[in-house]
């Protein structure tokens, strides 16, 4: 290879507050395996990014808002898919670690456990894992992703300790009923590495990037879930698990 590694970076954000604790810069790959139904990215999924910089310029850069972090804040990579460039991300844990600041790896964790993609799940902070579904059937049918493959990172991440957040998006008509978040609960309850689990409602903010990409949207006709019943399935998984 010429030259240092030079990641492929969608886009990033200053000061984000939803993907871990405290004040976030976040990081957003470009690249993904899967082509999950209602995702709200799809312009991550394949292509050049804007952003093509070294793990010692990315590094330097958001070292600037450090002040902005806090003592909970840090740094949040994201999608797309981070582990489809592992080894970038190692490189910029590396980098931002040596500057005192917090990573946290945000996956879907349908990448197969090469020793890129394992250093980079050990060497994060906290690591944010997508449950999507919680069997193949779903993976397969909404994702087109590896059911197995998501459940062999879960196990990575338990036989490491880490810490682990775990989300999940509720979907109207899919995934939206008390049988379904049971379900999920019952993988969730055989880690003790899942500090948390939060479930996301399903919305359409992203429907206009598949009408302005060509891409066709199988849930177009869906609509976003309400607020009072993501509340009402988020009680309802707090009370399935326990005390995590």
């Amino acid at each position: 290879m010429n030259g240092p590694r030079r990641g492929n970076i969608h886009s990033v954000e200053s000061l984000a507050a939803l993907d871990g604790k405290g004040i976030r810069y976040e990081v957003f790959f470009m690249g993904c395996p899967f082509r999950c139904a209602y995702c709200h990215n799809p312009d991550t999924w394949e292509g050049e990014g804007t952003l093509h910089p070294t793990a010692d310029e990315l590094a330097a850069k958001i070292a600037r808002y450090k002040p902005y972090f806090g003592k909970e804040g840090g740094v949040t990579l994201s999608g797309g898919e981070v582990l489809t460039q592992s080894e970038f991300a190692c490189e910029l844990t590396d980098r931002l670690h040596e500057r005192g600041i917090d990573v946290a790896l945000d996956t879907c964790g349908g990448v197969p456990l090469t020793d890129s993609v394992r250093r980079a799940l050990a060497s994060a902070d906290m690591v944010i894992l997508d449950l999507k579904f919680h069997d193949e059937e779903g993976y397969r049918r909404y994702c087109r992703g590896d059911f197995r493959a998501v459940m062999n990172t879960l196990d990575f991440l338990e036989e490491r300790g880490a810490c682990v957040w775990l989300r999940t998006v509720v979907v109207p008509g899919i995934n939206d009923s008390e049988e379904e978040i049971e379900k999920y609960a019952a993988i969730v309850k055989r880690y003790k590495c899942v500090r948390r689990w939060q479930l996301l409602a399903f919305h359409t903010m992203g429907f206009s990037k598949y009408e302005r990409m060509g891409i066709d949207n199988p849930l177009k006709d869906t609509p976003a879930l309400s607020k009072d019943r993501l509340a009402q399935l988020q009680e309802f998984a707090d009370k399935c698990i326990g005390e995590l």
